[in-house]
C-alpha cells in the first residue's frame, strides 16, 4: 500500500492545471515560496512532510497548520463520509496489501512508531519499517504530482509502483472511502494556507484520475509507462467518461471491503 494516495503529476504541474498559464509555478514551488520564502529542495520536502503528515494523523502543529481542522484519514469519517474507517489497512488488520500474489496480505503500516514520529516532521522512527518506506514514498509520490521541481527530481525520485490500481485492488476501495481521503488530503493542505480553488483543482484532479471506476491508464509519474489508476472500483464509485472496465478484470465493481473496513462495515 504505497499511498493510499495520490495527486496528478501531469494534471498538477505548471504546463498542465487547467486554468493556470504556461509559465506559472507549479503548486509546490508556489506554495514553498509562500511559506518558507526559499524555494529549496529541503523547503520543498518540508512543505510535503506537513502536508502529507497532517493528511494522515490530522493537525499536529501550529506553524501554521491550523488554519483548518483536520482529522486525518487514520481518524473515523465524519459529516458526509460517517462510517469510514481506513485504519485497518494501514495497522494490518486484514489481508488488503498487494505484495505481487493473488490474494492480499496483512501488512503493519504503523509499525515506525505510528503517530508519533509524523508529530515531529519524520516518516518513522525506523525508515526501514514498512511505515518508512510508506511515508517516504508519499513524500516522494507527491512531490512528483504537486509539480516540486528540486526535491522529487533531485533528492528523492519516486521509486515506488505506477499502478496505484494495483497497489490498492485488495482494499475495494468504495466511493465513500476515497471520498474520505481526498478530503483529508485537501483539509490538510488547506490548513497551510493553499487557497480554495487550488484545492479543489487538487481534489478535482486526484478524484478524476483515481476516483474514477475504470477509468483508462494513465501515466503517474509522467516518465512511467501508462497504468491503471483507479482505486475506487465498487459499484457506487462513478465511471469513467471512457471506461475500460474489461482492463481491471474481476477487480472492477467487485465484492465490498471487508466488515469494519472502508465503509459501511462500523
Amino acid at each position: 500500500m504505497k499511498t493510499c494516495l495520490a495527486f496528478l503529476s501531469f494534471l498538477l504541474s505548471s504546463t498542465a492545471m487547467p486554468g493556470r498559464r504556461q509559465d506559472a509555478p507549479s503548486l509546490c514551488d508556489k506554495y514553498t515560496t509562500a511559506l518558507l520564502k526559499d524555494n529549496t529542495a529541503a523547503n520543498q520536502q518540508t512543505v510535503l512532510t506537513l502536508i502529507v503528515n497532517t493528511a494522515v494523523i490530522g493537525n499536529y502543529t501550529s506553524m501554521p497548520g491550523s488554519l483548518v481542522k483536520v482529522d486525518g484519514i487514520l481518524a473515523p469519517g465524519t459529516g458526509d463520509y460517517e462510517g469510514v474507517n481506513l485504519a485497518p489497512y494501514f495497522s494490518g488488520a486484514g489481508p488488503t496489501t498487494n505484495r505481487g500474489g493473488d490474494q492480499g496480505v496483512m501488512v503493519n503500516f504503523l509499525d515506525g512508531g505510528g503517530a508519533d514520529p509524523l508529530k515531529s516532521n519524520m516518516p518513522a522512527n525506523d525508515p526501514n519499517s514498512n511505515q518508512g518506506i510508506l511515508i517516504s514514498h508519499l513524500y516522494s509520490y507527491f512531490a512528483v504530482l504537486l509539480g516540486c521541481s528540486q526535491f522529487g527530481n533531485t533528492v528523492s525520485p519516486y521509486a515506488g509502483r505506477t499502478s496505484m490500481y494495483e497497489v490498492h485492488k485488495f482494499m475495494k476501495l468504495d466511493n465513500l472511502a476515497v471520498g474520505w481521503f481526498i478530503q483529508q488530503v485537501g483539509l490538510a493542505a488547506a490548513s497551510f494556507g493553499v487557497t480554495d480553488e487550488d484545492v479543489a483543482t487538487v481534489g478535482k484532479a486526484l478524484s478524476d484520475t483515481f476516483g474514477k471506476r475504470c477509468s483508462p491508464p494513465a501515466s503517474v509519474p509522467p516518465s512511467a509507462e501508462p497504468m491503471l489508476q483507479a482505486i475506487c472500483i465498487q459499484s457506487n464509485c462513478p465511471l469513467a467518461e471512457m471506461p475500460m472496465c474489461d482492463a481491471y478484470g474481476e477487480g472492477s465493481a467487485g465484492s465490498a471491503s471487508p466488515a469494519g473496513y472502508g465503509h459501511g462495515g462500523m
